[in-house]
Parts: structure tokens; C-alpha cells; sequence
């Protein structure tokens, strides 16, 4: 199942039938620049600020909405701006257009398999302190969520939420995780 992508097309929800999305391969990442509206860094790391949100072919509401992110926190990378539009690419490299007021600044992560791509299913040592050795404060499954408080450049402070339980907060290898870049370092 894809976190990030609603399970349904928005076609099959109106007509009530099955419906494809033609889904545009990954561009190449942009390069490092300030955005023409915000003056803040592009690309950079954002969040889904609320729990329904429309992927959009452009900036406009005009048109077609190509996903609907169903995931308030969700992390994406804002690519591009256009007046109250941003440009974001999710976990899976889909691109589209979103109104900058459905995204937060609050810095989020996604679990993924890290550099050995052969353990997607294997789980994610979650340490209590940043240290291989250190022991685990939970185990994580690649596609969890998780509120970065700060990064070295090597390690993450992550917090993942778990219902009808008391949060979970340690540390992970950044290498573990989308939604910081290598090597950055958040405070």
C-alpha cells in the first residue's frame, strides 16, 4: 500500500468505478535555489497540514487533481512555487501542485529502508540514544511517521505517535529516513 497516495482515484470516487491516474515519472531534482515567492530554500522539506489534500496538474484550482493525500503530517519536498501555489514531490518522486496553506512548516519523516534496499520489510532500530549500540526504544516498520525534533547530519530525533500509547522518542540514522537530506543538519 502507498503511504502517501490515497488508495482510490478521485474519478473512481465521483463515478463510482475503477479509475487510473497516469502518474509522471520523477524529474530530475532541481537545483539548489531560493523560491520567487517565499525567498526560502529550494527544494526543502514540508508537511501535510491536514488530513485531505489535493495533488493538482497546476497551480490552480482549474486543474485536474491527480491524488488526494489523506494524511495530515505526511512529509513532502516543495520543488517549485507560483503565488500561492507550491510545487511538491512526495516519498515516491510524484509531482504536482498544492496551495501553500495546506502545508506546514513542522519538520516530518518517513522510515524507509535505507541504503541496504533489501529490507524494506525488515524493521528499524529506533535507539534511545544516538549510538549503533545503544538499545532499541522501539522497532520501526519501513512507511511509519514520525515528528523529526533535530538532526546531527548522522542521526535523528524522532518522535512517532502511537494510538492509545504513550509517544515513542529516540533516535534513528538519518540514511533511515525521508523527509531530511543527507547530512543536513535540524534544530
Amino acid at each position: 500500500m502507498r503511504v502517501s497516495r490515497l488508495t482510490f482515484a478521485v474519478a473512481a470516487l465521483l463515478l463510482g468505478s475503477p479509475a487510473t491516474v497516469a502518474v509522471a515519472a520523477p524529474s530530475a531534482p532541481p537545483e539548489a535555489g531560493v523560491g520567487p515567492v517565499t525567498k526560502l530554500p529550494l527544494p526543502r522539506y514540508a508537511s501535510l497540514k491536514t488530513d485531505r489534500v489535493n495533488l493538482r496538474e497546476g497551480p490552480s484550482k482549474d486543474h485536474r487533481t491527480l491524488w488526494v493525500f489523506q494524511r495530515a503530517g505526511l512529509p513532502v519536498e516543495i520543488v517549485g512555487e507560483f503565488e500561492t501555489w507550491r510545487r511538491i514531490r512526495d516519498s515516491e518522486g510524484t509531482e504536482g501542485w498544492v496551495l501553500h496553506s495546506l502545508l506546514s512548516g513542522r519538520r516530518t519523516a518517513i522510515v524507509n529502508a535505507g541504503p541496504d534496499k533489501g529490507a524494506e520489510k525488515a524493521a528499524v532500530s529506533l535507539r534511545a540514544r544516538a549510538d549503533d549500540g545503544a538499545e532499541d526504544a522501539a522497532r520501526l516498520q519501513t512507511g511509519v511517521i514520525g515528528s523529526v525534533k533535530n538532526c546531527t547530519g548522522t542521526w535523528c530525533r524522532l518522535i512517532v505517535a502511537l494510538p492509545n500509547k504513550r509517544d515513542v522518542d529516540g533516535y534513528i540514522r538519518q540514511n533511515r529516513l525521508w523527509g531530511v537530506y543527507p547530512n543536513e543538519v535540524v534544530e
